[in-house]
C-alpha cells in the first residue's frame, strides 16, 4: 500500500464506526465489531469489522474479514466495494471527501459519486461488467475450450471476473467464485443486464453450487450478442449453445436470450430479414420457437428452425465434434447462407 493510501486507511480506521454507518448501513454494531453480510453492504452476519484496536498489525482497527469467503481488507476496500468504484483515484477521493480532507485533483472537486447500485439492477450489471476483464488466458477460456468452443479473441460480450459474489437462494452465506460474465445489451448496444456463470477453479466445469447461473438487470427483449446486426442472424437460449453454432457458422451474427421465455420476446433489429432459431429440444424450447416465429412473421421476417441431435448444439459439439456439427447444420441452412457464413466467414467477427 502506498504511503498516501496507508495514511488514508489509518485516518479512516480512527473513525471506523462512522465509516461503517456511512458505507455499511445495512449492518449494526455488536460489541467491538460491526457486523454485516459482505463488503458490498448486503444484510447478513458473515463479515465483521474491527472498530477498535491498534493502528496497525494484528487486531488493527478498521480491518475486516468475511468469514464466508475468507476475504479481508481495510476501510478503503469497504468504500471501493460498497460504492462499486473501480479506479483507486476515485476511492481515495471519496475517502478524502468523507474525512473532509483537501482533494488531490482540483479538477475532480465537482465529481459526484454514485450511491451503491440497487442489487440486481441494470446499473449493478454495468458495474459488474466494468469490474471484469478480458477472457484471454483465463478460466473462462479454459471452461469454454472444455465445452469445445474456441477462437474467442474477438468476442467482446464475454468477460472474466476472478471473484464474483454468489448469494445462495436459501439465504446461506455469500461466497465468491471465478465467473464468466456476459453482457446483455439492447438494440443500441447499451448494457442492460449481465449473466453470470460461476466456474470451478479448475476451469473444467461450473462451480459446485446449487445455482451456478444467474442473470441480473433488464433482460426482456435484450440478448447477449455475438456479432453486429445484419439481415440474417440466429437466436437461441444459452450462451454455450450459440457459441457452438458460431463454431459451425463462423460468419453468422448471433443472439443468446438466456432462457426460453426471453427468447420468445427478443426484439428484432430493423435490418433483420431472416432469422434462424436454434432450438432447445424440450417443451419450453418448442413453445419459444413457435411464439418467436409468429412474432417474426408479423414483422415480415422469415424464420428457419435449426435442430440439434441432442438437447442443444453444445451437447452435440461435445458429444460428436465440430465436423459432425457442421454436417448437421449445413443442410438446415439455405445454400446462399452456407456460402456466406460457413465458406466465406468475414474476418471482423466480434
Amino acid at each position: 500500500m502506498s504511503s498516501s493510501a496507508s495514511e488514508l486507511a489509518h485516518r479512516l480506521a480512527r473513525e471506523a464506526e462512522t465509516v461503517c454507518h456511512q458505507y455499511l448501513s445495512n449492518g449494526r454494531r455488536v460489541g467491538r465489531y460491526w457486523i454485516i453480510g459482505d463488503v458490498r453492504n448486503t444484510p447478513g452476519r458473515s463479515m465483521y469489522v474491527r472498530l477498535f484496536g491498534p493502528e496497525s498489525g494484528k487486531g488493527a482497527a478498521g480491518k475486516w474479514t468475511d468469514s464466508a469467503t475468507g476475504e479481508h481488507g481495510d476501510l478503503l476496500d469497504v468504500i471501493r466495494e460498497s460504492l462499486g468504484l473501480i479506479d483507486f483515484r476515485d476511492v481515495a477521493e471519496e475517502a478524502r471527501r468523507f474525512l473532509s480532507l483537501p482533494r488531490s485533483d482540483p479538477e475532480r472537486q465537482r465529481k459526484t459519486y454514485a450511491a451503491p447500485a440497487p442489487t440486481g439492477s441494470p446499473e449493478a450489471a454495468r458495474r459488474l461488467v466494468a469490474a471484469s476483464g478480458p477472457i484471454h488466458g483465463t478460466l473462462v477460456e479454459t471452461y469454454l475450450r472444455h465445452r469445445g468452443i474456441y477462437g474467442l479473441r474477438e468476442v467482446v460480450a464475454l468477460r472474466h471476473h476472478p471473484r464474483c459474489y454468489h448469494r445462495p437462494d436459501d439465504g446461506g452465506p455469500t461466497q465468491s467464485w471465478p465467473a464468466m460474465i456476459a453482457s446483455v445489451t439492447d438494440l443500441t448496444g447499451l448494457i442492460t443486464g449481465a449473466h453470470r456463470t460461476w466456474l470451478d477453479p479448475s476451469g473444467l466445469g461450473k462451480a459446485p453450487i446449487e445455482t451456478p447461473r444467474k442473470a441480473m438487470g433488464s433482460l426482456l427483449g435484450h440478448a447477449v450478442r455475438f456479432g453486429p446486426h445484419g439481415d440474417v442472424m440466429a437466436a437461441g437460449e444459452g450462451i454455450e449453445t450459440m457459441l457452438s453454432l458460431r463454431m459451425a457458422l463462423p460468419g453468422l451474427s448471433l443472439m443468446a436470450a438466456l432462457s426460453a421465455a426471453h427468447l420468445s420476446a427478443i426484439l428484432f433489429p430493423e435490418t433483420l430479414r431472416r432469422l434462424y432459431i436454434a432450438r432447445d429440444i424440450d417443451p419450453a424450447g418448442d413453445g419459444a420457437m413457435t411464439t418467436l416465429s409468429v412474432r417474426a412473421a408479423a414483422a415480415g421476417i422469415e424464420t428457419i428452425p435449426l435442430a440439434p441431435r441432442l438437447g442443444d448444439f453444445n451437447e452435440d459439439l461435445v458429444a460428436f465434434g465440430l465436423n459432425d456439427l457442421r454436417s448437421l447444420v449445413r443442410p438446415q441452412v439455405t445454400p446462399d447462407d452456407v456460402e456466406r457464413f460457413l465458406l466465406a466467414a468475414p474476418s471482423g467477427r466480434v
